[in-house]
């Protein structure tokens, strides 16, 4: 495998987006930092061509709007491997919209093959073991290494060749309309991230476990963990753990001394946040507990239905060989629960509910509601 070629400036880009304007797909992935910021971005972009791979680099000074018509291009196949992801991050950062996408993994899942992950199935089908170290690499971080660099060239460079053996599969076995109604939808995934605010807390594990004056607390820590977590430019959980703070805020020491006796806290945080804690714990004892969020309690016969759609697909997902979302998602489920149709033309036309799945599982599913 000859040597990716490391495109960091726009007049690089330009040629290699007339290249690809002359080929009839593409191997696509991404690299983001979300480990090591507080507000994640993409930080490598690796395309492939049968015969060359490509890194470009989003953090040099390079104009990547080129690339938008390109990946909208219809006429373009872009083969990812676990797209939605890579999908989000570059609707989010470069308004980039897609079309005629293909992606290795979920063709994986809809066959059935038994590993999906694209270290297993690189090791599978070409003998590539990939080194796992680099998963979890800083890919903001400049230079990279060229061991990173390496690792990053693998993400792309077999996809072509999978995408070939599989196509066959799936024709083969007249999965090819489900794919091409699973891509569309991955096409559209958008970036699901939000700003911080307080009212995170009760999204918190542990939240539940604590009593009213202890939640105004955690509120309160929370609060000063973000506040750190943008002045560092760093993930809120590598401040402090939500364990620790639903600790700190069970225990509520008054004291720094009594920080040590708090499940998770390390001396450094001690050092950096001990004071700021103590403040932030007084703070919260004085707040009223916080409102709880509103919950409705869900209806009692549209829960029997969700659960009698869930089994009907347990069993179908059993007599294909998949996994239970690849026949229909548990969103898709609970709508059909709450609206209960009764007739084909009743089926709502729902994102992951595409025409092949109401044709294919339709009447299953009307007729699971019916005698529910």
């Amino acid at each position: 495998m000859s040597q990716p070629t490391l495109i960091t400036q726009t007049q690089q880009l330009a040629a290699l987006v007339d290249r690809l304007r002359e080929q009839p797909t593409v191997a696509i992935d991404t690299e983001s930092d979300s480990l090591y910021v507080y507000r994640e971005k993409v930080c490598l972009i690796q395309l492939s061509l049968p015969d060359a791979d490509f890194l470009i680099d989003p953090l040099a000074s390079i104009d990547l709007s080129p690339l938008g018509p390109l990946i909208a291009d219809e006429k373009i196949e872009k083969v990812f491997h676990a797209s939605e992801y890579d999908v989000m991050c570059l609707r989010r950062d470069f308004a980039f919209t897609f079309a005629n996408l293909y992606d290795t993994m979920w063709v994986a899942r809809i066959l059935g093959w038994p590993r999906v992950g694209l270290g297993d199935i690189l090791q599978e089908h070409f003998g590539i073991t990939l080194d796992k170290k680099w998963q979890r690499h800083n890919w903001g971080k400049r230079p990279i290494e060229p061991a990173a660099l390496s690792y990053a060239q693998y993400d792309t460079h077999y996809l072509l060749r999978l995408r070939d053996v599989q196509l066959r599969e799936l024709q083969q076995r007249d999965r090819l309309e489900e794919a091409h109604e699973v891509f569309s939808d991955l096409a559209q995934s958008k970036y699901n991230g939000h700003e911080f605010t307080p009212d995170d807390i009760w999204h918190t594990k542990g939240v539940w476990d604590l009593e009213g004056h202890a939640q105004a607390i955690l509120r309160q820590l929370l609060i000063l963990r973000d506040r750190e977590a943008r002045r560092q430019n760093r993930p809120a959980f590598k401040v402090i753990g939500d364990k620790t703070l639903v600790q700190l805020a069970e225990h509520a020491p008054r004291q720094l001394e009594q920080l040590r006796a708090i499940e998770g806290m390390t001396e450094g945080q001690i050092q950096r946040y001990g004071h700021a804690l103590l403040e932030a714990i007084a703070r919260g004892r004085k707040d009223p507990p916080p409102a709880l969020p509103a919950r409705t309690a869900p209806d009692p016969d549209v829960m029997v239905r969700f659960e009698k759609l869930r089994g009907w697909r347990k069993q179908a997902a059993a007599q294909r060989g998949v996994e239970p979302d690849v026949i229909v998602s548990n969103a898709v489920l609970m709508e059909l629960a709450q609206r209960r149709p009764r007739h084909f033309d009743q089926l709502p036309a729902l994102p992951w509910f595409g025409p092949w799945r109401r044709q294919t599982y339709g009447p299953a599913i009307l007729q699971v509601i019916t005698n529910t």
